[in-house]
């Protein structure tokens, strides 16, 4: 496997996250960002942040902004401000131009049509679809006066060339194999493949970690690295994030951009980032590892060969795990968000020790939190409405009778109470907690139901469980 640093203790550390601005940010970008900003800040690096938004029809500011919003969630920062591809046209022609100049490229005089027609022969006879260099060796004043032209790359067609990829290990590719692709269009536009090897050089990139989806453009970005005599960064390519049943992640596996697991899903950042984190690196059998360990630990040798499968319950899991971490205030904070109408955030940061231990997202938190706000008449779920019959009522009646002489209305004192009535009515605690339950909170789960009480208060719990003994079922 090849070294993580191109000229170890000489050369300072530079990563780029470059998203296309065409969408949402995908989990797969997601950690392709956390990979890069995680590998900066332990070898005390930068990590560096590229819009490449040169596809102007597909990209948009509603993206960039989803994108921007994503990675500042999830606590990625950035040690200059953006750069913007679409920005540095002049500069990619100018390096296009550069490469004419020096006969490392070419002018291509081919129309759409004629390549249309090598395209159709070429699928015709089952080979691939690679341009014939019709140009490459052509004297120009074959070319008719004034016809536009792309500039092409003049590509090595002999030999081959080897990356020794920190992810990949040792990857070799025949030359014959790469086309002379362009770097300029007719229109005088540069193409993607310029500029990236432009601005990861201008921006002092040395180390480009990105999806092994990418691995053949390395092989297609060299030699313009080579002709311009600039140094060759340290690849990395990351194997892909496929989906439970082993296909490549996409939207028919569910949630796949970052905001969906946030507003949707009800996941808190640090749990996000520390399943990424695992998904295709490992540091033993930890699970669990903060930001500050992330930092510290973090290295492309404990990233696998082997595409990743992302696992939503793994995922859930592990966010329910940081939420019964989580400070209570910040808590009360999301949840009061997901509450529609007035919210008593002191009761709900009150409430959480109790309401998040068996939460795994926040709508589930929001959910538990729901009795806490409701008006009367309390609605019921069917479950609650069937524990209120004539039985459950009855137990309701005696409950009331015992509660409304209770003088210390803490969990204590309510359970002590309570036990007391059940042991007279010869029934288990739980018989007299079902229909609690269900008077309390109009459903048939809850925390505690003794906390229930205490979070409820004296006044509102007794006015719920009178409201439901004496009028039945609604």
């Amino acid at each position: 496997m090849a070294s993580e640093t191109a000229t170890p203790g000489a050369t300072q550390v530079v990563t780029r996250f470059a998203p296309s601005p065409t969408g949402y940010l995908h989990i797969g970008g997601a950690r392709t960002a956390l990979f890069n900003w995680l590998f900066a800040r332990h070898h005390g690096g930068k990590a560096l942040l590229r819009i490449e938004d040169t596809d102007r029809k597909r990209s948009t500011q509603d993206a960039i902004d989803k994108i921007l919003d994503g990675l500042e969630w999830l606590g990625l920062d950035y040690d200059a401000p953006p750069v913007f591809q679409s920005d540095r046209a002049g500069r990619h022609a100018e390096v296009a131009m550069k490469l004419l100049e020096t006969g490392h490229a070419y002018k291509c005089f081919a129309t759409p049509e004629e390549l249309e027609a090598m395209r159709t022969e070429q699928r015709a006879k089952k080979l691939p679809l690679r341009y014939d260099r019709r140009w490459r060796d052509r004297d120009l004043s074959e070319a008719p006066a004034g016809a536009p032209f792309s500039v092409r790359l003049k590509v090595p067609t002999e030999g081959e060339t080897t990356i020794e990829d920190a992810v990949q290990g040792r990857v070799t590719v025949q030359n014959a194999e790469i086309d002379d692709y362009v770097l300029l269009r007719a229109d005088g536009t540069p193409t993607y493949m310029l500029a990236v090897v432009v601005d990861d050089h201008d921006m002092g990139v040395t180390h480009v970690i990105r999806g092994d989806d990418h691995l053949n453009n390395a092989f297609r970005q060299l030699p313009i690295i080579t002709a311009m005599g600039w140094p060759q960064p340290v690849y990395a390519h990351v194997p892909l994030i496929h989906g439970a049943d082993g296909a490549k992640l996409s939207k028919r596996h569910g949630a796949v951009g970052v905001e969906a697991y946030r507003d949707e899903e009800g996941v808190l950042p640090e749990a996000l980032f520390n399943y990424l984190l695992r998904l295709g690196w490992g540091h033993g059998d930890r699970e669990e590892i903060t930001r500050e360990e992330a930092i510290k630990l973090f290295d492309l040798h404990g990233v696998g060969k082997s595409p990743s499968r992302f696992d939503i319950k793994k995922l859930q899991n592990l966010n329910g795990n940081y939420i019964r971490e989580a400070d209570d205030a910040r808590l009360a904070d999301l949840v009061a968000r997901r509450i529609d109408g007035p919210v008593d955030k002191g009761l709900l940061e009150q409430a959480m020790p109790v309401l998040k231990v068996r939460a795994k997202n926040l709508d589930e938190l929001t959910e538990n939190a729901g009795f806490l706000f409701a008006t009367r008449p309390l609605p019921l779920t069917d479950k609650a409405r069937a524990l209120l019959d004539d039985a459950g009522r009855a137990i309701l009646v005696s409950v009331s009778e015992v509660l409304h002489e209770e003088k210390n209305w803490t969990t204590d004192s309510l359970e002590a109470t309570t036990k007391a009535l059940a042991e007279r009515l010869e029934l288990g605690l739980g018989k007299l907690a079902q229909p609690m339950r269900a008077a309390l909170t109009g459903t048939t789960t809850s925390p505690g139901i003794f906390d229930v009480l205490v979070l409820l208060g004296r006044e509102e719990a007794l006015a719920r469980i009178d409201a439901q003994a004496s009028s039945g079922t609604r």
